[in-house]
Order: structure tokens, then C-alpha cells, then sequence
């Protein structure tokens, strides 16, 4: 079911990557269709959102676009007291956690009095992008909005898909509400993404887009880069499980399938320095997948994209890890705080035998939402500086602008640009209006 694949301490990189095969945001036909739905919404508005609703949802919301408060207040009264509670204790942890994220302004002046520093700002308004439909995903409304919350931003508005009865999964709507979110709306896709960048009739538009989706959010998110921010451009999920001779075979054969039931084109790859250990693996695959409930979906997963790769030596098998930069990783190794040291890139990294994904993805604290695709070599997980801008902040008095005068003429002379110093030599030689300016 699921191929091992034997490297060597030199294995070539390009080689990896073929046995990988993560097809990250291949465009084709897909873009294509992406670039419609945008410019329908930009064109048609409210209009065009309820069409593609229909389209595609099989959804006839007649005009009903944002949740209505009645909404939320049933969905409370529709899930167990006991996810309420779970809920705010995710809650909780999250805001917990990125609250030790915060950035403040900071200032410093120097001997001649120049002042510079940086402001720092939230941004105003936030789109959060929860993927729904036939799924449901409560941890990734919390997961989007709390740290947009922690930072100060002003608005959050979120869209989800509606379900076949045209309504939002309740524990999605009592989420919703926890976080902090202050609107939310019915409407799934690229067109939701086209609706948030740009605007509706029912939905304002903002300043930026973060959330996973589908390969149609994706590209929808790409699209619009530039009228608006996006977090990032996220593929299908993906764990790697770094493995020694001592690790728990069973513990490593639970968090593939927990990663691969995910979807059919999610991603679980074992790298192991140890031979029994990827026996042991792969038997343990095949007898828990018998007993899962998505055992369809995760079978696919893991015959299209499971690897095992078996490397001589644990410096070899760092390197393989570094280069699949992967979404989640787990060091289920003898001393994995040390090994840390090691690691170059990765989105979230899971210490230990006890320290299983599914904390991260639920109750852990830090935003789940990951680098996927490789990306992890210049993407960060979502965080609290993602809803931030920072502003520049500079103070000349006259004696420091004199100071730095020469070398501005200097640089702006082979620029070619003999205005810029010309604007400063204005200033030194006329003087100015006012005869003293101070920082307050």
C-alpha cells in the first residue's frame, strides 16, 4: 500500500522531489474558471455570488448571504455542552499563546536629537476563509480569527460554504461567535475570496484574506494579490514523522492515518534511520486502517502520497527533512529537543512521543494554519503579525540633517536624482519658517 523507499548519505535532491510529487498550485483549466468567478463578482456583485451558490452549493440562499444573529443563538442550543466547553478551552490556549506574539511601536533618538523608530498598527479589516460544505471545521474559525483579534484588528468579517439545508454547521457558528467574529457569511469558494477583496452589496470589502481552501480559494487568493494581503498560499496538508530506532511504531502508524483522513491528496511520509521500525510502520498501516471510519479517503492518501524513507544515518535523514520543509513535523526520536537545533524548515514541529499533531491542529495553542507544499522554507504559521503593519517613524532636527547632508548629495548624484538634494540643501541654506520644531 504504501512504497519505502531506501536513500543513500548522498541521495539527489531532484530525485526526492519526484518521489514526493506534490503538484503545488498547477493552474491549467483551474485558473481559468478561478478568473470568471472574480471578475462575475466584481461585475455582478450580490448577483453573482447567489448564482455560483446555486452552481456549485446547490444552494438557493433567496437573498440570505450574511447569518442572521438568531442564527448563532440556535446553534448553541444545536451541540453538546461539552463542545462549548472544549471550544473555549481551545479558545483560551489560542489566545493565550499569541498573545506572547504582540509587537509594539518602539522609538530611540540620537546624540544630535534625530528620532526614528516604527509604528505599529492593526490592520482595519480582515476577511477569515473556513472551509465547509460537507465538512466542518470549528478549529479553523479559531484558529484564523483569535490572533486577528489579539492583534487589534478592528473588523473581522468570515465566509464558509452553506450546507445542503442552505445553513452554516453549528459548532462552525458557535466558533464563530467565541473568536470574536463580528459577520459571517454564506457564500464558499473563489467567489467568496473575489467578495472579500472586492466588495458586494452584502459584504464589505477588506484588507486582507487568510484561511485555507480548496485549489479554487487558492488560486482565488493569488488572484487578488495586491488589492488585497493574503497569510499565504496553502496546498494539500502534510506530516513527516522523523523516527530513531526507539520510536512507538504504533504511535507513528496513528499520525499518518490521522494526517492521510484528511483527504485523498493530503500527504504522511516516515523518514527513519531504522529498518525495523519502517516494517513495523507499514504492517501497522495496513491493520489501523482496517478500523478507521475514513478509511476510503485515507487509504487514497496514502497509496498516492505515503512514503517510508529509510536513510543510513540520522544527519542523512535531517537533511531529507530539511528538504521536504514539511507542514507538520514530528521527532519521535530519543532526545528531540536537542535534535531541534537541526531543524531549518518546518511549520510546526511536534516534540516527543506524546506531542501527536491532533494537539496542535485542536487545543495546543499556536495557529494551525501552516506553510504547506514545501513553503515552509520562507512561509511562517499565522500569527499575530500577520494582522499588523508597521509604519516608519523619522525626526530631523536641523544640526542632524546637516550631519547627513552630504552623503544624501553624494548617493542621489549618482542617482541621477539632483532633486532629492537639492530638497535638503533648501532647507540648510534658506533655513526655515519656523524657528524651532521639537518631537512632541
Amino acid at each position: 500500500m504504501i512504497s519505502t523507499i531506501e536513500l543513500g548519505v548522498d541521495f539527489n535532491e531532484e530525485k526526492v522531489r519526484k518521489f514526493l510529487s506534490r503538484p503545488f498550485l498547477e493552474e491549467g483549466r483551474v485558473m481559468k474558471v478561478v478568473r470568471n468567478i472574480v471578475a462575475e463578482v466584481r461585475r455582478k456583485g450580490d448577483e453573482a455570488l447567489l448564482q455560483y451558490t446555486k452552481k456549485f452549493d446547490g444552494v438557493d440562499l433567496e437573498g440570505n448571504i450574511a447569518v442572521r444573529l438568531e442564527e448563532i443563538e440556535k446553534a448553541y442550543t444545536l451541540v453538546d455542552e461539552s463542545f462549548i466547553q472544549a471550544i473555549r478551552l481551545s479558545a483560551d490556549r489560542i489566545r493565550s499563546f499569541h498573545e506572547r506574539q504582540r509587537t509594539d511601536s518602539w522609538f530611540f533618538t540620537e546624540e544630535d536629537g534625530v528620532l526614528l523608530g516604527q509604528l505599529v498598527r492593526p490592520i482595519a479589516r480582515v476577511g477569515i476563509y473556513v472551509p465547509g460544505g460537507l465538512a466542518s471545521y470549528p478549529s479553523t474559525v479559531l484558529m484564523n480569527a483569535i490572533p486577528a483579534r489579539v492583534a487589534g484588528v478592528g473588523e473581522v468579517a468570515m465566509c464558509v460554504p452553506p450546507n445542503s439545508e442552505g445553513g452554516v454547521n453549528p459548532g462552525v457558528l458557535v466558533a464563530a461567535r467565541e473568536a470574536g467574529v463580528d459577520e459571517i457569511y454564506k457564500v464558499g469558494g473563489a467567489q467568496a475570496i473575489a467578495a472579500l477583496a472586492y466588495g458586494t452589496e452584502s459584504i464589505k470589502k477588506v484588507d486582507k484574506i487568510t484561511g485555507p481552501g480548496n485549489i479554487y480559494v487558492t488560486l482565488a487568493k493569488k488572484l487578488v494579490v495586491g488589492q488585497v494581503d493574503i497569510d499565504m498560499l496553502a496546498g494539500p496538508s502534510e506530516v513527516v514523522v522523523l523516527a530513531d530506532e526507539g520510536a512507538d511504531a504504533s504511535f507513528i502508524a496513528a499520525d499518518m492515518l490521522a494526517q492521510a483522513e484528511h483527504a485523498p491528496d493530503a500527504m504522511a511520509v516516515l523518514v527513519t534511520t531504522s529498518d525495523k521500525v519502517a516494517d513495523e510502520v507499514k504492517s501497522l498501516l495496513d491493520e489501523q486502517l482496517s478500523e478507521a471510519e475514513r478509511r476510503e479517503v485515507a487509504k487514497e492518501s496514502l497509496e498516492n502520497n505515503g512514503r517510508i524513507f529509510l536513510l543510513p544515518s540520522m544527519k542523512a535523514a535531517l537533511r531529507l527533512v530539511n528538504l521536504i520543509a514539511p507542514e507538520h513535523l514530528e521527532l519521535m526520536v530519543e532526545k528531540p529537543l536537542a535534535m531541534l537545533e537541526e531543524i531549518e524548515n518546518a511549520g510546526a514541529i511536534f516534540l516527543g512521543s506524546y506531542t501527536p499533531e491532533a494537539v496542535g491542529d485542536y487545543i495546543a495553542g499556536p495557529s494551525h494554519i501552516l506553510p504547506t507544499g514545501g513553503t515552509a522554507r520562507f512561509y511562517s504559521p499565522l500569527g499575530v503579525d500577520d494582522f499588523i503593519k508597521r509604519s516608519s517613524v523619522l525626526f530631523y532636527n536641523e544640526a542632524g540633517l546637516k550631519k547627513v547632508a552630504e552623503a544624501v548629495r553624494i548617493i542621489a548624484g549618482v542617482e541621477g536624482l539632483e532633486a532629492h538634494a537639492k530638497s535638503l540643501e533648501k532647507r540648510l541654506k534658506g533655513g526655515c519658517d519656523r524657528p524651532s520644531e521639537s518631537k512632541s
